[in-house]
């Protein structure tokens, strides 16, 4: 059974769902921007949010941060032990640490012991990047089995000071060398909860599709129970996009889930301009429930008869549906929105 970890009041690992993250992109001295974003990001179903804490000087920082997030902060932390002590004293439940660049043995130490007075949770992990020549050359030029080799020794340094709330997370921009670094960690550290993510996938369209396959691909072998979509853009979308990978997947669903199809010369309604409107209302649904948006009568009540709710053009005007049966039928002229507004559950 996968270990189950709590960060605040947020659990990981073992039956928890899969969890989705972010980071802010907003600078820690800006108290009132970096909780704008954070208000955005629980909007959005956030669910864990990462935050760079590049000094030690920014502990007070960080304290008012913790004290008034709306989610779970993990501090972010690079090369100096001294920070990685500063995050956990200001409060912050989970920190971000490469164990091996924590200055020495001793210091590493130090903040482990820290980190289990004040159960803090302690994410490690490597990137491509974190690679050395000694690394690539044990795995014979294998990158992926390099960076798996680079997190193992990681997690052999928190093992051995038999600390064990721990994330283990190994990302490439290669998708080939993050499915290979997984594969190999979870066969080794399996029953630890894994962050997983494909980092510097881009932006856009090509930025959300590199990610989908990553991602995809390593869920279907169950690896994962934390989640970040890394995009060049503003972090809300970064959550959107992870939702939409999950929905697609039937991993999570939250809120309503749209189906339209991708009309033709027989469509009766402009599918286009209807599925902007149909998706602002998603939100306000019961998760998992389908709203489809079809462009005539033989795509709509026949080929989207799952759906539990469902309008599609026709000669006359509009017809509205649910699971296949025709419920009513809207003249010409008549608002998608107002003509499925009768029929739309309430969130529970």
């Amino acid at each position: 059974m996968k270990k189950t970890l709590r960060i605040g009041s947020l659990t990981i690992g073992g039956g928890a769902p899969l969890r989705v993250e972010s980071m802010l992109k907003t600078r820690l001295p800006d108290t009132e921007a970096c909780l704008a974003q954070l208000q955005e990001l629980k909007k959005e179903g956030c669910e864990l949010v990462r935050v760079a804490l590049p000094t030690a000087e920014l502990k007070d920082c960080l304290r008012t941060l913790c004290e008034r997030a709306p989610l779970p902060l993990m501090a972010d932390i690079h090369f100096d032990p001294d920070i990685a002590v500063a995050a956990i004293e200001a409060g912050c439940p989970s920190i971000r640490i490469n164990p091996g660049n924590m200055g020495s043995p001793q210091r590493l130490t130090s903040v482990v012991e820290l980190a289990r007075d004040r159960g803090v949770v302690i994410r490690i992990g490597a990137n491509s990047g974190s690679i050395n020549a000694e690394q690539l050359r044990q795995s014979g030029g294998d990158r992926g089995a390099a960076l798996a080799l680079a997190v193992s020794q990681q997690m052999e340094m928190l093992l051995s000071r038999k600390f064990y709330d721990v994330i283990v997370s190994a990302k490439s921009t290669d998708i080939a060398e993050t499915l290979r670094a997984n594969v190999l960690l979870n066969e080794r550290y399996g029953d630890f909860p894994f962050h997983v993510g494909i980092t510097e996938s881009g932006s856009g369209l090509d930025g959300i599709v590199k990610s989908a396959c990553g991602l995809s691909r390593l869920f279907a072998m169950g690896i994962g129970d934390t989640m970040r979509v890394s995009l060049s853009q503003p972090p809300a979308d970064e959550v959107r996009a992870a939702y939409s990978i999950l929905r697609a997947l039937d991993l999570r669903q939250r809120g309503g889930k749209l189906i339209s199809c991708p009309t033709c010369g027989r469509r009766q309604l402009d599918v286009a301009d209807a599925v902007p409107e149909v998706r602002e209302i998603l939100g306000s649904l019961p998760d998992g429930y389908t709203v489809a948006v079809m462009g005539c009568e033989v795509n709509g009540p026949r080929e989207a008869r799952h759906a539990q709710l469902g309008i599609a053009g026709s000669p006359n005007g509009l017809v509205v549906f649910r699971e296949g049966e025709i419920v009513a039928r809207i003249e010409k002229g008549a608002s998608v929105i107002e003509a499925l507004r009768p029929y739309l559950p309430k969130k529970s």
